[in-house]
């Protein structure tokens, strides 16, 4: 064998192991945006569930409408003071339109107790049941969320798919925290 050919194999395989690095890379990263997009997913099915329990909540005010004008204007401006959850948010953003969505059932209830035919009314007691429904679904999304974030965060803390990540800049997402709050349904 000449120093030629010693030289061309060594080459030959710095070429192949270059483009099999240059293929893995790629995979991961591949993999890497996947994953985020689950987990932007997961965030967007719970934007759409806490729509949905809002537009329930609206129907609760137009019930409640009848009964008290003044209440329902102030749920009408709480409504509108929410946060606008979509599949960009993180966490705190649907946190804090949890606690305003609180607020909005808590007075409704006041609502509620102050005019009993309120309870009675059908509209009324089909937008609670609407309110239930949609509570439950975000409860169920936002376990999906967390799961979803659980892989996309080992995905990019594991050797070596963690080397891909910090050159691309992947960075963990954010947990939904258990609360004692959110550990038990809702009674309202």
């Amino acid at each position: 064998m000449t120093l030629f050919s010693v030289f061309g194999i060594i080459i030959a395989l710095i070429i192949v192991v270059a483009i099999f690095v240059v293929f893995w890379g790629i995979s991961v990263y591949n993999r890497l945006v996947s994953a985020r997009e689950f987990v932007r997913n997961s965030m967007g099915n719970i934007a759409a569930q806490v729509e949905s329990r809002w537009d329930a909540v609206k129907s609760l005010i137009d019930a409640a409408k009848s009964y008290a004008s003044h209440e329902a204007e102030t749920l009408t401006e709480m409504t509108a003071m929410r946060a606008n959850v979509d599949r960009t948010s993180d966490p705190s953003t649907v946190e804090k339109d949890d606690a305003l969505f609180q607020q909005a059932m808590n007075r409704i209830n006041v609502v509620a107790e102050n005019y009993p035919d309120l309870k009675a009314d059908r509209v009324y007691s089909q937008a609670m049941q609407g309110v239930d429904r949609y509570e439950n679904n975000v409860r169920q999304a936002r376990m999906v969320y967390n799961d979803t974030v659980t892989k996309f965060n080992r995905e990019i803390q594991q050797f070596p798919s963690s080397i891909v990540a910090g050159m691309f800049g992947f960075s963990q997402e954010e947990y939904f925290q258990s609360t004692d709050s959110k550990s038990d349904m809702p009674q309202w």
